[in-house]
């Protein structure tokens, strides 16, 4: 009930763009283990991130030299305050251009290699596009309000990205094209893996499950995971089946030539024809076992206009609903 307060906190901060969630140090490093290869002699660009104050800065500074990075670059939106929560009244933003250091591995930068960006540091500004170019590898928590632009952005430029989102944008035009063309995919951690945000105390968080942590205010969520184009082992293990399919437990849709699944796990072993499962289904997803179709939300998903439409049963809506088919169905015996 907790965790269901919260996740409303997280829908209200994007319609009210307010994005001040920042990412706890302990959830970067259970998920970048899992993508330590792919650093090495890369550029890595935070582009929300104060590296006074950024989790993502202090992870990747300090792992510098055993990542093997060739540069850190971190930026961040009209902050010049070396304060977590600042309040953004400051029209100019600035950066940091991190190389390393000799002969130790805790970082050292010095006030004056902070510098000025001469606009507000929008991720979306010429200078931070700028930026992006010279980059490899995004990793960051974007802004809740901003997810579209953003995604978009990183597509748009061809760049490998570990991000922070809500499991809510699945169904967003921009993110679901690329979940099916297999650009995206759920990083290792999720939901109840991830244990939260560090936010400010004028956050309202009655009925949320909120916590004090080194001295900072802590809220918990469970629709949070990572959104990635890294490759990882995760995603090429199959998921386990061993339901059957029959006609009671897995009714057709009024309207799709499809049957509901209510549960990944309830996946039937022997099905060949299309389901529609849950869009928490991704996180067990893995392309060599199942292909998505689409899903039920939006008919612009779909250009062949076959879903999106929504689905129903016995005349009433279902919740979110990815269409996906087994490439492997076991057969009759």
């Amino acid at each position: 009930m907790a965790r269901n307060a919260t996740n409303k906190l997280l829908n209200k901060a994007k319609s009210d763009k307010n994005d001040e969630f920042y990412t706890i140090l302990a959830d970067i490093e259970r998920e970048l283990t899992h993508y330590v290869k792919h650093f090495k002699k890369k550029t890595v660009f935070c582009n929300c991130d104060d590296p006074r104050k950024s989790n993502f800065f202090h992870y990747f500074s300090y792992n510098f030299a055993e990542l093997g990075l060739k540069k850190l670059i971190t930026t961040c939106y009209k902050n010049q305050d070396a304060d977590l929560f600042s309040r953004h009244k400051v029209e100019r933003a600035i950066y940091l251009e991190y190389t390393g250091d000799e002969g130790g591995n805790v970082p050292k930068y010095k006030d004056k290699d902070i510098k000025q960006l001469k606009g507000d540091g929008d991720f979306r500004s010429q200078e931070c596009i700028e930026l992006l170019k010279q980059s490899d590898i995004v990793v960051t928590n974007p802004p809740f309000s901003l997810f579209r632009e953003y995604v978009s952005q990183l597509a748009a430029h061809k760049k490998k990205f570990l991000i922070v989102g809500s499991w809510n944008v699945i169904t967003y035009i921009e993110v679901f094209k690329l979940i099916k063309e297999n650009k995206l995919w759920i990083g290792v951690n999720s939901n109840r893996n991830f244990s939260g945000f560090i936010v400010p105390e004028h956050y309202p968080l009655s009925g949320t499950e909120a916590r004090m942590e080194n001295g900072q205010r802590v809220i918990s969520t469970n629709t949070t995971c990572w959104f990635t184009n890294i490759d990882n082992k995760k995603r090429h293990e199959d998921l386990i089946l061993f339901k059957n399919y029959n006609r009671k437990d897995y009714p057709k849709y009024d309207n799709y030539d499809a049957i509901e699944v209510s549960k990944t796990a309830d996946i039937p072993i022997d099905y060949d024809g299309v389901m529609g499962v849950p869009v928490t289904f991704l996180d067990r997803y893995n392309p060599e076992q199942f292909e998505i179709l689409g899903c039920n939300r939006g008919v612009d998903q779909d250009p062949n206009g076959v879903y999106g439409r929504g689905s129903y049963l016995n005349g009433k809506e279902t919740f979110k609903r990815l269409f996906i088919r087994n490439k492997n169905p076991e057969r009759p015996k």
